[in-house]
């Protein structure tokens, strides 16, 4: 039997609803025609499929309009690159998002350098990461700043505060060492040359976890009363998949029984739970703001596209 959880549960849904609601309203205020999502998918991964589904559901759940535009796996690059430069000149579409990961092939900085940058609601392209790291962003990409605010939201204090990142991809990693920057934290960026992690992430107030490895994180990597944002989400068919030490957690082996699947984070969840003071759960942490952050992120492409400035 799994030990009850300790840590206090930082949920994202709840806010992510509120987020969606404050989208709704400001998209409504907009003069002209529901702000306008394109997706634009190379087909291939399963997960993409389902996020995709997810972001352009709750784009029209929002009254905005979302369609998405679906290339096969091997698509050329200029393929892509064509129906980014067609979402670029169309007038109703005012945000663009290229669904990652790409399939080997297609090179990400290039298919970022593509994008108009005011419809770059990602974040990508490189004139909104400068602007994004000189303090100034036109758009913060969706995963890290769904994290910093659920952080503001449970008046978690960032200020001072050691931060440690595991992973600095282009689309969390770097962007939230910059946001946490800003806010005055102390942050540590780890990749797979970082040497003695479990030891540097102890000594972290914030840990963030995004490395795409299932439970990775264990009680050791995580100082008492620490905060553990898990952005990771793994989809595990088996037992023989799941690392060793979650073979024998309930909670893994019963959705495996009942759903054919289990979804697990980057964080042991039932262990950290016991040494955490506040940890995200998966589901329902860190991916409910992703995608809110994404309708706020194409609000803005909208005012922006209707010469309003990006913030009321």
């Amino acid at each position: 039997m799994e030990q009850k959880t300790t840590a206090r549960i930082l949920d994202g849904t709840a806010l992510a609803r509120r987020l969606r609601e404050e989208a709704r309203a400001q998209a409504a205020d907009l003069p002209g025609p529901p702000p306008g999502l394109r997706v634009i998918l190379v087909t291939g991964d399963p997960a993409s499929e389902a996020y995709v589904s997810s972001k352009t559901k709750a784009t029209r759940e929002a009254g905005l309009r979302a369609e998405t535009i679906r290339l096969p796996s091997d698509a050329a690059p200029q393929a892509l690159l064509d129906e980014i430069d067609r979402a670029n000149q169309s007038a109703e579409i005012d945000g663009i998002l290229v669904q990652l990961p790409l399939p080997p092939g297609l090179d990400p900085r290039r298919i970022f350098d593509a994008l108009d940058p005011s419809k770059d609601v990602d974040g990508l392209h490189p004139e909104n990461v400068g602007l994004l790291h000189q303090g100034r962003p036109r758009f913060v990409p969706c995963t890290p700043a769904g994290i910093v605010a659920l952080l503001e939201a449970n008046e978690i204090p960032i200020a001072g505060k050691r931060a440690v990142i595991l992973g600095r991809s282009e689309i969390v990693g770097k962007p939230l060492a910059a946001l946490l920057t800003a806010r005055d934290a102390t942050v540590t960026l780890c990749h797979s040359k970082t040497r003695d992690l479990p030891t540097l992430c102890r000594q972290a107030e914030i840990l963030v976890a995004a490395i795409g490895r299932p439970g990775f994180v264990t009680e050791d990597f995580v100082a008492e009363g620490a905060t553990v944002i898990d952005v990771g989400i793994n989809r595990i068919a088996s037992l023989e998949e799941a690392p060793a030490h979650l073979r024998n957690s309930e909670a893994v082996r019963r959705s495996i029984e009942e759903k054919g699947k289990a979804l697990v984070g980057d964080v042991d969840f039932a262990r950290v739970s016991q040494v955490a003071g506040a940890l995200t759960p998966v589901p329902g942490g860190i991916g409910p703001l992703t995608v809110a952050m994404l309708l706020r992120n194409t609000v803005i492409a909208a005012r922006l596209g209707r010469g309003l400035p990006a913030r009321d």
